[in-house]
């Protein structure tokens, strides 16, 4: 999330001319955590990845898998030497009226219901940062998380093996993916810096700015390939 952006984040702050980054493509499919942002869904080539980590950015960040999601793909990749991992930036606006969340959550579904249709063996570790994060909620069918979207279909919620979010927004109505997801809920991790104001209802929006560098992301890349090691 950028600074600019960070108004469209809070309730009542959204205007239906927030900024767009646009559905655009954004890199390739790769094995440490490059994001493939194209709105098809990734054509394997035959080539089927052990695990796929599937990443909605921030507000206002460019396409692509963004400052948390980057830096999570490369660590989940070292977690897991065994295994070969890729990645996917899901294609959607991070508009900062927040509106784009549902749409968000509709390609992250769709693009999980391609890959394991063309996939049967790989596994995914989802998750996004700020409105990224609420992408993720709408996918793993909480309602009420954002605009409507669709859902990853029940059929493959055991391919799912872990969630992790940023700086959920989901938590200034003081819930959890937890209480809200008897599927999901076991295995996510979510992660609210000390005075967020985006998930905690603080004031100090460094503490939104501080996931990459503060630890986060490589407890939650040490919890998702805890649960891809547990079968």
């Amino acid at each position: 999330m950028t600074p600019q952006a960070f108004a469209g984040t809070l309730p009542g702050f959204g205007r239906d001319g927030g900024t767009r980054a646009g559905f655009f493509g954004f890199g390739n499919r790769n094995g440490a955590g490059g994001g493939n942002g194209g709105g098809a869904p990734v054509d394997n080539g035959g080539d089927c990845s052990d695990v796929q980590l599937v990443f909605a950015r921030g507000t206002g960040e460019p396409q692509g898998l963004g400052i948390v999601g980057r830096p999570l793909a490369q660590a989940l990749a070292s977690e897991l030497p065994g295994q070969s991992v890729s990645s996917f930036a899901v294609v959607y606006a991070a508009a900062s009226n927040q509106r784009s969340a549902g749409p968000g959550a509709t390609n992250m579904s769709q693009h999980i219901a391609a890959v394991a249709a063309d996939c049967p063996q790989t596994r995914f570790v989802i998750g996004g940062y700020s409105q990224g994060a609420s992408v993720t909620d709408i996918a793993i069918g909480i309602r009420g998380a954002g605009t409507a979207g669709e859902a990853i279909p029940e059929n493959l919620n055991d391919r799912v093996a872990a969630v992790v979010v940023f700086g959920n927004p989901l938590g200034l109505r003081r819930q959890t993916i937890a209480q809200n997801s008897p599927a999901f809920g076991p295995k996510a991790k979510e992660f609210c810096n000390t005075g967020d104001p985006v998930c905690g209802g603080g004031n100090n929006f460094a503490a939104h700015l501080a996931y990459p560098r503060n630890g986060s992301v490589q407890e939650a890349a040490e919890f998702a390939a805890g649960k891809i090691n547990e079968g």
